[in-house]
């Protein structure tokens, strides 16, 4: 018994089975995780094309009214089905200004004192919309017309590929967005409003 019990001490011959049994589990969840983000990857490079061929279409004349902004954007949803068949499109804008510099907030002279946001009843501004009020976002919503500053954004959520999402602490779906620059074709002139000096009474701009 005990030349038996010996030789079962020094046998490795099940040892690779065991290693194998502890080790297997942790690299397929490493696999499926590194899948995982590799897909997403692949997702957001294809939308991103996509969305810039879209974003390069709408700028052509006549791309610019809604039943034609719809056509375009339904081009890009295509190229997403071609690699997955159930997908939640929740993001689809289109914002234009009037120039690149106007994209973001109108500009303001921060005097009240240096707080770091507008305060109407002390500091001047530039209007670049015309519309006589501060405004975080001048935008105004579709493609605009002739020369106009686009920022067009499409977005979806889908089902992850593998179940293992929640033991790395990840949400069952995920959410792909893009953006893109685009600037309208000059096929006429541009009707913008110019810049005005907005400011209330004792405000300034130094």
């Amino acid at each position: 018994m005990r030349r038996r019990l010996r030789k079962l001490v020094g046998n490795e011959r099940a040892a690779t089975i065991i290693e194998f049994a502890l080790v297997c589990p942790v690299m397929l969840i490493l696999m499926m995780g590194l899948g995982e983000l590799a897909f997403q990857g692949y997702l957001q490079s294809v939308l991103t094309g996509a969305l810039q061929k879209a974003a390069r279409d709408s700028s052509i004349e006549g791309n610019n009214t809604t039943d034609a902004g719809t056509a375009i954007d339904n081009k890009v949803k295509a190229m997403i089905g071609n690699i997955l068949t159930k997908t939640i499109w929740d993001t689809s804008t289109r914002q234009n200004y009037s120039h690149f510099a106007d994209v973001g907030p109108e500009y303001y002279w921060d005097n009240n004192p240096k707080n770091g946001k507008y305060d109407s009843a002390t500091e001047c501004f530039l209007d670049t919309n015309g519309n006589g009020v501060w405004d975080a976002d001048p935008s105004t919503s579709g493609q605009g017309s002739a020369n106009a500053v686009v920022v067009y954004q499409m977005g979806f959520t889908y089902q992850r590929l593998f179940p293992v999402a929640r033991m790395f602490g990840w949400p069952a779906t995920a959410h792909i967005v893009s953006r893109t620059l685009m600037k309208n074709q000059p096929y006429k002139y541009q009707n913008t409003a110019d810049d005005t000096l907005v400011c209330p009474k004792g405000g300034k701009t130094s």
